[in-house]
């Protein structure tokens, strides 16, 4: 399917978006029903409350809503504290009961050897799992397509805004942490990775990705991504989209009996580009679905990908962004102030009943009196309002 052939739905965005300020409104509405005059009050027999010698635990959450399964990707929470237990009780916090977990966070807990390079240039990794760039194992960081940081025909080093070249006893450092981490990886028993689903699972907690970003590893280390992914009970491993990760990765996921699930940036932008040929690679090759960097970069309703490809899309990276022609162009929005029609989008899965995740990545910038965590649950209850 070419680009230039999808077509502009016809729907009203104003009668579809739910304003931020209308939903934290309504919640505020609810609140004050439940205040009482202390005239009402007057002659009423006061008794002490009941004292229960029992720790009532934390509720478990629910966040499948009108039949469609909401999460988030853990790397919304990029800017807190990392660790499985930190995870587990954003989770919580946010009420969410599905999430595609970051490699990082679940390979700390696991006991992986420490990355000497953590920290050098930037504060070290936070919840979501995030590596530096030039990370062994990881996907540069930028627009698909580029170089890493530091790679061969980049700016000299010096140049503002470039990380500098890494000394030669920095290089031999990143030489044996490859090397340990591959062998750390290779004598994992499953397990210990079954020990940390359990966690998830007595928290209420479906971990249905795990995303490794493993295109770039050895045979051996792919082997042992979906392994992982499987103890972990997700039904696949996620990767950026390319032509080389999904001839690499489409056949390792079939041999698992499992999926490889490659994630959208702004390819849809480029005329011609098409799901068609990476889909045709293998039946495991599924697609993580980013509406919001597609609506940002095209302006087309999502949609029309979801009708067309709803088989072959596992999971969707919700989001609010503006339109291409919008000033700013293609910007991370609060939800409810953006252009995507996540509406829309919801209301389209729950009236098909289509089995696919929908993850809340957040990537809008937070002010400073509030945080991912805070932010994460207005999200889950923006979705769960459209959805109920």
């Amino acid at each position: 399917m070419v680009i230039a052939e999808l077509k502009y739905l016809n729907y009203n965005p104003e009668n579809m978006k739910l304003s931020r300020r209308k939903f934290i409104g309504n919640g505020t509405a609810l609140a004050a029903l439940s205040i009482v005059p202390a005239s009402a009050l007057k002659g009423a027999v006061m008794k002490e409350p009941a004292i229960s010698p029992v720790p009532v635990p934390a509720p478990v959450p629910d966040s499948n809503f009108g039949g469609v399964q909401i999460g988030a990707i853990t790397y919304s929470w990029r800017s807190m504290p990392g660790g499985i237990e930190n995870i587990i009780k954003y989770c919580r916090q946010s009420g969410l009961s599905s999430i595609e977990l970051m490699s990082g966070d679940l390979e700390s807990w696991l006991g992986a050897p420490e990355n000497p390079m953590a920290g050098m240039f930037g504060p070290p990794p936070q919840a979501g799992g995030q590596r530096p760039p030039g990370t062994p194992g990881q996907q540069p960081t930028g627009t698909p397509g580029q170089r890493p940081p530091g790679t061969p025909g980049q700016q000299p080093a010096g140049t503002p805004g470039q990380r500098p070249r890494r000394t030669p006893e920095q290089e031999a450092a990143i030489t044996k942490y490859n090397q340990d981490l591959k062998d750390w990886r290779l004598s994992l028993p499953m397990s210990r990775v079954e020990q940390a689903r359990k966690l998830f699972n007595d928290a209420g907690i479906k971990v249905h990705i795990v995303k490794f970003s493993p295109a770039r590893w050895s045979d051996e280390e792919i082997d042992y991504a979906f392994r992982a992914a499987k103890a972990m009970g997700a039904g696949g491993v996620t990767e950026e989209i390319g032509e080389e990760a999904v001839a690499k990765l489409g056949p390792a996921a079939h041999k698992h009996g499992m999926y490889a699930i490659f994630h959208n940036h702004m390819q849809f932008a480029t005329p011609g580009f098409s799901y068609d040929p990476f889909l045709a690679v293998s039946p495991a090759v599924m697609m993580n679905f980013d509406a919001g960097h597609f609506f940002g970069s095209t302006g087309i309703h999502p949609n029309s990908i979801i009708e067309k490809y709803h088989d072959r899309i596992y999971s969707i990276h919700l989001k609010d962004k503006t339109g291409p022609e919008t000033d700013p162009a293609n910007t991370n929005q609060v939800w409810g102030q953006g252009e995507v029609p996540i509406a829309d989008i919801l209301l389209l899965l729950k009236k098909q009943k289509w089995p696919i995740n929908v993850d809340i990545e957040l990537e809008y910038d937070i002010k400073p009196w509030s945080d991912a965590v805070k932010e994460t649950k207005i999200c889950t209850g923006f979705a769960r309002q459209i959805l109920i």
